[in-house]
């Protein structure tokens, strides 16, 4: 398949934290008046991620302006405490809306999340039943992360966890060299699996117990059911991370829901087209077509 290549001319901010820490934001149509458009990549993602780039790149066309959060460490700088960014951190996602809101209180505000940012967009939605967010759409999310974690053990889907765990170690690697760590790097021979990954770094880094804890506390089915705002799910049931047991049940999804499964779509792919050469990419339509009724 030919993956589309965008040159978007982007404008990055970095944001002081209370923490003393850093995220950057990268925007496009910056100086514009449109409605903004709040992106949240997927695990170690970031501006690079062919999604991200092809929605800004729909954002711009639309006229609205368009805004990416790169999660803590994943700008291509390593952040500077020793937690980084997981699953279920819902506050400095609430702090870049926040923010925005401050410098222009009447701007119609969305955001969109992709797998592990879908994630914490609907935690989010759920927890804080906000009024900050005209819309949101979430895609590929993995609702239960115990239940992701074990789907990645098994088949093919093993290839997308060998992909996963590279980016991860070499993120704590380069962590490691300019932070100093409370757990020892070592630790990291021992990583077999997303879960060992979670258990061994993520969980005691962010004050979680354990993995499960950590899954158990994070995972946004729970919080599905709390979400007032209008919010588009969509997800494939061929979806390589996850079985279709992770799909909720229409009982409990909030009256402002819509949920959308497709047969085919893999994770954050939904291609169309019958020619490989010329993909279509169905997520470029079908989510300006949901925003485009409340911004």
């Amino acid at each position: 398949m030919v993956k589309r290549k965008f040159y978007l001319d982007i404008k990055r901010e970095r944001i002081e934290l209370p923490d003393k820490d850093f995220i950057d934001l990268d925007w496009i149509n910056y100086e514009c008046a449109g409605p903004i458009v709040v992106l949240l990549h997927g695990l170690e993602g970031s501006i690079d991620s062919h999604y991200a780039l092809s929605m800004l790149h729909i954002i711009k066309e639309q006229k609205w302006r368009g805004v990416l959060v790169n999660f803590r460490g994943c700008s291509g700088e390593p952040n500077r405490l020793e937690r980084s960014y997981h699953s279920g951190d819902t506050k400095d996602f609430e702090l870049v809306l926040n923010l925005i809101k401050q410098r222009e209180p009447e701007i119609p505000l969305a955001a969109i999340g992709y797998s592990l940012g879908g994630n914490v967009l609907l935690k989010w939605l759920g927890e804080t039943k906000n009024n900050l967010l005209k819309a949101a759409v979430a895609v590929s999310v993995p609702f239960e992360m115990n239940k992701v974690q074990h789907r990645l053990t098994q088949g093919f889907s093993k290839l997308y966890q060998w992909y996963l765990l590279k980016s991860l170690r070499d993120s704590i690697t380069k962590k490691a060299a300019h932070t100093s760590l409370p757990i020892k790097i070592e630790l990291l021979k021992k990583v077999k699996s997303l879960y060992d990954f979670d258990n061994l770094f993520t969980a005691p880094l962010h004050g979680f117990t354990s993995a499960e804890n950590y899954y158990t506390i994070s995972s946004s089915r729970q919080y599905l059911k709390n979400i007032t705002t209008p919010t588009l799910i969509i997800h494939s049931k061929d979806d390589p991370f996850m079985t279709s047991d992770v799909i909720p049940e229409p009982t409990e999804l909030s009256s402002t829901t819509q949920l959308i499964i497709t047969e085919k779509g893999g994770h954050v792919g939904f291609v169309m087209g019958s020619l490989p050469w010329r993909p279509q990419y169905w997520l470029d339509h079908k989510i300006p077509e949901f925003l485009h009724q409340f911004i």
